[in-house]
């Protein structure tokens, strides 16, 4: 069985004014970090950068990579916080409206999370 790191998938953490970008994938699924799969020679960032954009339009700046946290497998895998660089998605999105979404940092269901993005999160939550 290939893990997902191993198949190239990355997550990312896109982050704008205290908000964390989630998607979901159908109706009443998961709310999830867009996440996807590394072209041939594409880095982590520029993978991040592309799904958000495929996904939701937005355009993102994926240049932080999240390490694995304490205790977290270093076969993880790769998260990279992205900031936001538009205020409003472009037209050519693959998913509509109604399944993207800013959530607050701490409205985020942490749970789901993976640990690195949690321990991320937490350090950069208003107080």
């Amino acid at each position: 069985m290939t893990s997902e790191r191993e198949a190239g998938g990355v997550l990312a953490v896109a982050v704008y004014d205290g908000r964390l970008l989630l998607v979901t994938h159908g109706d009443g699924g998961p709310w999830t970090l867009p996440s996807g799969t590394a072209e041939p020679a594409e880095t982590p960032g520029a993978t991040a950068e592309r799904v958000v954009y495929e996904l939701t339009g937005y355009l993102v700046d994926g240049t932080e990579p999240l390490g694995p946290a304490d205790g977290e497998s270093p076969d993880a895998v790769p998260a990279v916080v992205c900031q936001l660089l538009t205020d409003s998605p472009s037209g050519g999105a693959s998913l509509p409206p109604g399944q993207v979404r800013w959530v607050a940092f701490e409205e985020a269901e942490r749970d789901t999370l993976p640990p690195a993005v949690r321990t991320y999160l937490q350090g950069h939550s208003p107080v």
